[in-house]
């Protein structure tokens, strides 16, 4: 593949980790909805736009549903699956624990991508990978580490493990998948939200956006993190650097807290800054390739 193609969509796919990193301000403006039915609704935000785009600009739309049933399955099952064994997770198991293992994706996907066809894992993004682990770890757990994995929540940090294992052998497979186009996400995002909304009348009550803002929020989750950054890694996956990606990936919880911070919702600490610069240590050595250009 082309080098500077490659760093191009590797960039295009970082995006989405910018945009994963407003998902905590804006989940918490939407106020008190419950998971799967806020999930629901930026999803179908999520589709609509898809849908008005494709009608806009005149094209086929069946042609962007038409796909053998392994690409709806992948798609489906790394879009709704993550979130289905994230909120079963986050039910069944203390939040920091959960959180921590289900964060063990980018991780997974930096050692894993080994195994893919053309690539090659190097040292230095196993060692940034680790390195990002860390900031997060420190970041999660506010620098006062863990009271120890306590059996009695098997189940939820199972889920959590099932959550990290999911999200990676979407991101891996998509890979593999690199013939599809990225329109593909818009017939995914239509029927996770049909199996969110499912689940969540099921197992939820209903709880509407209380005020302007809160749906604001919601349109806001439609249109990024739950929307055009999910097309975005799409690309990144397929076409980019995805050892490169997978530990950028650990930017979001840092830039997450930051954006939390400047929203007057948190505090800046030290630990924040220990973590900032393992993450970003880890995310500027990982990207080596990128950053100097190979001598001839």
């Amino acid at each position: 593949m082309n080098r500077k193609r490659q760093n191009r969509a590797t960039l295009i796919g970082g995006s989405a980790v910018l945009m994963w990193s407003f998902l905590a301000l804006l989940t918490t403006m939407a106020g008190p909805v419950p998971p799967f039915q806020l999930v629901a609704m930026a999803f179908t935000v999520a589709f609509t736009l898809a849908l008005v785009k494709w009608l806009i600009r005149g094209e086929d739309i069946i042609s962007h549903l038409r796909f053998d049933i392994k690409i709806w399955v992948l798609g489906v099952g790394g879009l709704f699956g993550y979130h289905f064994f994230y909120f079963l997770a986050l039910g069944n198991a203390p939040p920091v624990e959960a959180g921590l293992i289900a964060y063990l994706w980018p991780l997974l996907i930096v050692v894993f991508s080994g195994l893919l066809p053309g690539e090659r894992l190097r040292s230095f993004h196993v060692i940034g990978a680790l390195s990002g682990l860390a900031g997060t770890y420190l970041l999660v757990t506010r620098g006062g580490g863990l009271s120890g994995l306590d059996m009695n929540f098997a189940f939820g940090y199972t889920m959590a493990a099932l959550c990290a294992l999911t999200w990676t052998a979407y991101s891996l497979l998509s890979r593999r998948a690199g013939h599809v186009s990225s329109n593909s996400i818009g017939g995914f995002c239509g029927v996770t939200a049909i199996l969110a909304w499912s689940f969540h009348f099921l197992w939820e009550p209903t709880r509407w956006p209380a005020d302007m803002l809160s749906w604001l929020a919601v349109l806001g989750l439609g249109l990024g993190p739950v929307g055009a950054a999910f097309y975005t890694w799409d690309i990144g996956t397929k076409k980019g650097n995805i050892q490169i990606l997978g530990v950028l990936s650990y930017a979001a919880p840092l830039l997450s807290t930051l954006v939390l911070i400047m929203a007057g919702k948190g505090e800046f600490t030290l630990t924040i800054i220990l973590s900032g610069l393992l993450i970003s240590g880890g995310a500027l050595l990982a990207s080596k390739d990128i950053l100097i250009r190979p001598q001839p």
